[in-house]
């Protein structure tokens, strides 16, 4: 019987209310969450003390927006899937995400079956 380890959770979000939505809305029990971050200063510090496999990513937060930090966290651990999930809803800025590493993009507001069929998608 093959039975994998969970899958580590981060989830950055620069909403606390976002945050503990993304938490509460997805259903998967291989999936760990280790830490949120409320921007991509934060993420990255968190990024390397708990080193996880899926990263849910806001784009638009103070000090480090998410493009630059999808960069920064695929340079630390390649294998990463970032799940962005934004407002930001031009094609452009999915585009830019997706070039810097993400793996699937969510619109807000989503609701919680676009967020575990997302998160699905992504573990795939």
């Amino acid at each position: 019987m093959n039975v994998r380890r969970p899958m580590k959770l981060m989830i950055v979000d620069d909403s606390n209310i976002m945050r503990r939505r993304i938490e509460r809305s997805q259903q998967f029990e291989e999936l760990q969450l280790v830490g949120t971050a409320g921007n991509g200063v934060e993420a990255i510090e968190l990024f390397k003390r708990t080193d996880p496999d899926v990263v849910t990513m806001d784009l638009t937060m103070p000090r480090m927006d998410g493009i630059e930090c999808i960069g920064q966290l695929v340079a630390l651990k390649p294998e990463v899937r970032i799940l962005v999930i934004s407002a930001l809803a031009d094609k452009a800025t999915a585009v830019e995400a997706m070039e810097k590493g993400a793996n699937g993009f969510l619109n807000k507001p989503f609701t919680d079956r676009q967020l575990n069929e997302a998160f699905a998608e992504l573990m795939r």
